[in-house]
This record gives C-alpha cells, sequence and structure tokens, in this order.
C-alpha cells in the first residue's frame, strides 16, 4: 500500500533509540558545561591530598595522585580605585601574613604563590610593587608596603582639592610631577621584564583609540613591547580629570601610546587576567579550563545608590559630574567583571574563585572625593574602614540567581585562600611535568 506524504514524512524523521541516546548525552554535556560547569569531578577535580614536607605518612596511592595532576595557576587581580586602594593594600597585607603563617617561612612573599597578576591604576602599581625586582630575584616590596605607600605618598599624586575639569593645565602638571617622581624613586630604570612573573597592567590608547594592556610575556618575546616600569604605572593611573594624558614609547623607541587611566578601559582586570593563562600555552602548558586555575580578586569598596543623594546631585553642573560619573562606571564595570567571572566558574566557583570586597553600608561614610581625598582624616577613615572590610561576609553573586550574603567573612576567604596556595605550591614539588613554563629574560651580549 503506497504511503501519503505526511506517513512519510513521519517515518523519514522517526529517530533511533540510539540516536536519541547519543543526543541526549551531547546536550546534556553541553548545557552542563557552558550552564552550570561540568561536574563530572573524575575529569578535572585533583583528589585531595596533603602533602607535607615534615612527614612521611603518604601512601603510595597520594604521591601517586599528585604526581598525575595538572595544578592549577594562582592568579592574582587587583582593582584600580584611588585612595581607595588603601583597602586592597590591606587585604594583600593580611594575605602575605597569612601565607608566612601557613607555609611557615617568615620570608614568604605575594609574588612567590602567584603565577600571574594583573592591576588596574593603583592597582597596578601595587602590582608592580609586588612582582618588581632588582637583581636578586626578590620583590622589590612586601604587601604591607602597599597601603602604607598610598597613606605616605598620596599628597604628592593628588591636589587636597583636585581640579574637576578635564586636563585644567595648572592642577594636571603639579600633580603628574609628584606622581612621577615617586614612581622613579620606586622604580628607578626597572622595565617589564624586570618583573619575576607574568604581569599585565592595562591602560587606554588615546592614539589608538583602543585599550592597551602591558604585558611581561610581550616584552620578553620583543623590546617594542618592553617599557619602563615607573612609565607603566604612570599611564594606568593617569586619571583624565587629574593628569594628562601621558606619551610614551617602548624601551627601543618602535611602539608608542598616549596613555590614560586604565581603569575607563578595565576597572577589574581580572578577566584579562584568566584569558591570558587560558590562551598562553607556552607558559601555562597543561590549563585546560577555568577549573584549573585558583583565582583572587580584590576589590576597592562599592559604590552605593544612596551615596549620590538626589536632592543633591540633581543642581550640579556637567564639570561636577565628572569625577563621580567615572567612579560609577568603574565600579560597575567591576562588578559586572565580577558577576560573569563567577558564572563562568559555574559550579565550581566557590572552590577556584574568591572576590575580596568592601559592601557599600561601609563605603556610605566617605565623601565624593574619596577617590583623591589624601588627607590624614581620610587616610584614617579609609585604614579604619579596610580593617572592617576584612571582618565583613561580602555579597558574592550566586549562579542565575543575582547576589546574596557570603558564609565567609572576606578574613576567612583569604584565610582559606592562603591554604590553598600553599597547598599548590607543596604538590608542584611532587608532580612530574611542570605546571608552569615560565619564559626568562635572555642576557643581551656584552
Amino acid at each position: 500500500m503506497a504511503l501519503n506524504h505526511h506517513q512519510s514524512l513521519e517515518m523519514l524523521h522517526e529517530p533511533s533509540i540510539d540516536t536519541d541516546k547519543l543526543s541526549y548525552e551531547i546536550f546534556s554535556i553541553l548545557e552542563s558545561k557552558f550552564l552550570f560547569g561540568y561536574d563530572d569531578h573524575k575529569l578535572w577535580k585533583p583528589k585531595d591530598v596533603l602533602v607535607n614536607n615534615n612527614t612521611d605518612t603518604d601512601t603510595g596511592t597520594d604521591v601517586q595522585s599528585v604526581k598525575n595532576q595538572r595544578g592549577k595557576i594562582c592568579v592574582l587581580s587587583i582593582d584600580g580605585g584611588g585612595m581607595r586602594s588603601i583597602l586592597a593594600g590591606k587585604a594583600l597585607a593580611y594575605l602575605e601574613n597569612a601565607l608566612k603563617t601557613k607555609s611557615g617561612n617568615p620570608d614568604a612573599r605575594i609574588a612567590d604563590y602567584f603565577d600571574v597578576a594583573a592591576g588596574t591604576g593603583v592597582g597596578g602599581v601595587f602590582t608592580a610593587m609586588l612582582f618588581g625586582s632588582r637583581s636578586d630575584n626578590r620583590p622589590i616590596f612586601k604587601a604591607e608596603d602597599t597601603w602604607k605607600f598610598m597613606a605616605e605618598h598620596g599628597n604628592r599624586f593628588y591636589d587636597k582639592k583636585p581640579s574637576l575639569g578635564l586636563f585644567r593645565k595648572n592642577s594636571m602638571v603639579r600633580n603628574a610631577v609628584g606622581f612621577e617622581n615617586v614612581m622613579k624613586e620606586a622604580f628607578s630604570n626597572l622595565t617589564l621584564k624586570n618583573t619575576l612573573k607574568p604581569v599585565l597592567i592595562p591602560c587606554y590608547d588615546l592614539s589608538t583609540s583602543a585599550p592597551f594592556l602591558f604585558s611581561r610575556a610581550d616584552a620578553l618575546e620583543t623590546d617594542s613591547f618592553d617599557f619602563r616600569l615607573w612609565e607603566v604605572c604612570r599611564a594606568t593611573s593617569a586619571l583624565p580629570s587629574l593628569f594628562k594624558p601621558v606619551s610614551m614609547k617602548s624601551v627601543d623607541g618602535k611602539t608608542r601610546c598616549v596613555a590614560v587611566d586604565g581603569g575607563l578601559a578595565m576597572s577589574n582586570p581580572t578577566a584579562a587576567a584568566i584569558t591570558h593563562v587560558l590562551h598562553n600555552k607556552h607558559e601555562f602548558p597543561f590549563v585546560r579550563g577555568v577549573e584549573d586555575l585558583l583565582v583572587v580578586s580584590l576589590g576597592t569598596g562599592q559604590v552605593m545608590e544612596g551615596k549620590y543623594d538626589y536632592k543633591k546631585v540633581k543642581g550640579w553642573k556637567g564639570k561636577e559630574w565628572a569625577l563621580p560619573m567615572a567612579r560609577i562606571s568603574g565600579d560597575s564595570s567591576a562588578e559586572m567583571v565580577d558577576h560573569g567571572v563567577s558564572l563562568a566558574f559555574g559550579q565550581c566557583r566557590s572552590s577556584n574563585y574568591v572576590r575580596i570586597q568592601a559592601n557599600g553600608s561601609s563605603m556610605d561614610r566617605c565623601g565624593v572625593n574619596i577617590d583623591t581625598d589624601c588627607s590624614p582624616k581620610n587616610i584614617k577613615l579609609l585604614t579604619e574602614i579596610a580593617d572592617e572590610m576584612l571582618t565583613q561576609k561580602n555579597v558574592e553573586s550566586v549562579l542565575f540567581g543575582g547576589k546574596r550574603i557570603s558564609e565567609q567573612t572576606n578574613m576567612e576567604k583569604l584565610d582559606w585562600f592562603a591554604g590553598e596556595l600553599v597547598l599548590e605550591h607543596q604538590r608542584r614539588s611532587c608532580r612530574i611535568a611542570p605546571t608552569v613554563a615560565f619564559k626568562q629574560p635572555t642576557a643581551k651580549p656584552t
């Protein structure tokens, strides 16, 4: 009996059992991977094994499991925030002290335990301080020096009453000279090549109308992307309402850049640091995804809606909005990056990604010009807020669920993260293959 057209189509598209099963499995894997983070622990999660060089209690099975691990790449990211970066500096100091305690090494430094560091604005200055090195292969500064650096030299960076006009001549020249002198004193003739680990520090290049990322990896490839550290710090901190753009060039003069504040392009550099690791197979050959990362991101305090009272600001003119708008834009962008990164980590976000941030209730006590106010009163207030921040239970992103109050305080998060860093550092001595293969500067012929 002949089949009609409708019956023929039904037979043509009738799925087989095998096809249905295969399609279902493929869809389930894709859905789990891209929506919720693939949760088959057998594929990527290493066995929880503690390696302690002071004991001999590890079994042969435990040691073998450590040898077969790919390890985790440890990433540090620091937001930019002017004087508010004192908060990030306090968090860095606490983390370094926790590393000393958990490792038993009183000389432990941040650079010993992180593989990649990214910083924007003053966060970029902190990155250069913690990873810049002279001839002894040790960082120039301790973590405690970061926030003290801002407290001591802030009055050389900013005016007490900064101009709100863009590129106003008298203000920008005085500030630029003070900032440059401080950076030269700190870094002298060091360049990106003189950093211990890969670093990423952004700015916005007016000559190309695009973000520009200063990178150690690029600097080691060619002198055309190697820049002096003091100029890099000056470039990433050149907030347009305070400093004039920085016209700079690479050490060989072949690459030029007219730079302004990195926060305009990348107020939270966490995503850039993660992308750098995932695509840098030369230095991180075994990384397959975010499950192979340990990331801590340091914020500088959230902007609250009540901060800029509508009744107070509705009469502001154009110039009066310059600094507030820059801060609102930068902080909002930083929080969106945090939210996006949290979603990207999926189910391993609680074990592989930590965000340290001061919530808005603390920042409500500060004035509108907190980013540039370097008065003793404001510095004292910021250090108090920083200490309070460490005891706070911060808000965190929830997968497709907005925000919630964290179960741990920022201090507890940093303590836990320090333990993970020390554990990863110990495991690396037991693995067959190296977790990282850092490029090293080549000695120039004499």
